[in-house]
């Protein structure tokens, strides 16, 4: 009986590879090619290589960690006022069941200080947001 093609192992490639170059570095253009291939996004060097030698387009992506920081306090700070806020109307639920009117006008009245400096507060938030998303987005 004859065999019909392959029994199994890897399909053959369209196009094989063929031909290799070899390059070699100094320690100083090891380093900054290194730099270069991980600002790329691309899986291997190879692709790396390839791409930079034939001009195809390369995508470069930085993450700049200042902003990533920036960004993450931001919201974490966010989650903080929104839980004030659900604080707030338990106090003042609080207020009017637990204390007598005069009283509880008077805690009212401190508590509404303390609400003015908070929305103070969240418009500066905004205003950092929209600075961030001109510089970043």
């Amino acid at each position: 009986m004859k065999k019909k093609g392959r029994a199994g192992g890897r399909k053959p490639k369209a196009e094989k590879r063929d031909n290799r170059y070899v390059v070699r570095f100094t320690d100083k253009e090891n380093t900054r090619f290194l730099a270069l291939f991980e600002t790329s996004g691309l899986h291997t060097k190879a692709e790396y290589i390839v791409a930079v030698l034939l001009n195809r387009e390369l995508k470069t992506v930085k993450i700049d960690k200042s902003a990533m920081d920036f960004y993450m306090r931001l919201t974490t700070f966010h989650a903080q006022f929104r839980a004030i806020g659900v604080n707030y109307n338990q106090v003042v639920k609080a207020l009017k069941s637990n204390f007598t009117e005069k009283k509880a006008m008077a805690l009212l009245y401190k508590l509404e200080k303390y609400t003015i400096e908070l929305v103070e507060l969240s418009r500066k938030i905004v205003v950092l947001t929209e600075d961030f998303k001109q510089k970043y987005g």
